[in-house]
């Protein structure tokens, strides 16, 4: 019974495992060799997420208690002395830029990164943007608001609206940091990122309490709703926003094998 053999292989004949697609050869459509895959949101995302709005809603409620004399108030008030002054100087520069980009120019930044997703043909990441940052905004923090109505610290450095906790500008900080982080941010840079967040957000926290706009638990608790609603809604968002950028991958890489089939 003959049984077929492996023809040696020659050295001088070329080994074609590994070589490069032959001109007019088809390939299968997919990402390119070394182009970033989509990465989307981890297990631990939505529980975290989950715990932050928690953590938030959970203080609201504490404070709604007793606005006037929550538990945590020493430690509110420890941290406002801290905070006396000289209000003056670079620290006074600082705290000025922060309240004033979390003021106007925080709406001009969210329509900039509305505008670039658009003109980079991400419908649906412009979406997620929109709908995220309007809906933490108005469902989250100024539900919170209305719901706990804390008045604020004596003698406020800026303009303020009513209802200290939680802080918004605590809040639309972490919100912003999650919202770049995820739609523009590459995964193998979001480490990065989330440490450079990180450090905003603190100063955002800083500044609002150094402004005596509000009270230290104000700004964790509005950072954590920001962060936390963000994260949430990255994760159950987490398969159209897949979905597009595997879309664009492939459009991409449809688009350079154009020019390269052209050439050859």
């Amino acid at each position: 019974m003959n049984h077929a053999t492996t023809p040696p292989h020659r050295p001088d004949a070329p080994d074609t495992r590994d070589a490069p697609d032959a001109p007019g050869a088809s390939r299968a459509p997919g990402p390119r060799h070394g182009a970033g895959a989509p990465h989307g949101p981890g297990a631990l995302v939505p529980v975290l997420g989950l715990l932050l709005l928690g953590a938030a809603g959970l203080s609201g409620l504490v404070v709604r208690s007793d606005v006037a004399d929550p538990p945590f108030q020493p430690l509110d008030d420890r941290w406002l002395a801290l905070m006396g002054g000289p209000h003056e100087g670079p620290y006074a520069a600082l705290a000025s830029a922060l309240n004033w980009f979390g003021g106007p120019f925080g709406v001009v930044v969210p329509i900039a990164l509305l505008v670039l997703l658009l003109v980079r043909g991400r419908r649906v990441s412009a979406t997620f943007l929109f709908f995220v940052y309007v809906g933490a905004n108005m469902a989250v923090v100024q539900g919170l608001k209305h719901l706990v109505d804390r008045p604020r610290p004596a003698n406020p450095l800026v303009r303020v609206d009513h209802g200290s906790f939680p802080s918004g500008h605590a809040a639309g900080a972490a919100l912003l940091v999650v919202l770049v982080g995820v739609l523009l941010v590459p995964a193998a840079r979001r480490r990065a990122w989330w440490l450079t967040g990180t450090v905003f957000i603190l100063a955002m926290m800083w500044s609002r309490t150094w402004l005596h706009a509000h009270w230290l638990s104000d700004t964790a608790a509005g950072a954590a709703a920001g962060a936390g609603a963000g994260l949430l809604a990255w994760w159950l968002c987490r398969g159209a926003l897949a979905r597009e950028r595997v879309r664009l991958h492939d459009r991409r890489g449809a688009a350079a094998d154009t020019p390269e089939r052209a050439a050859a």
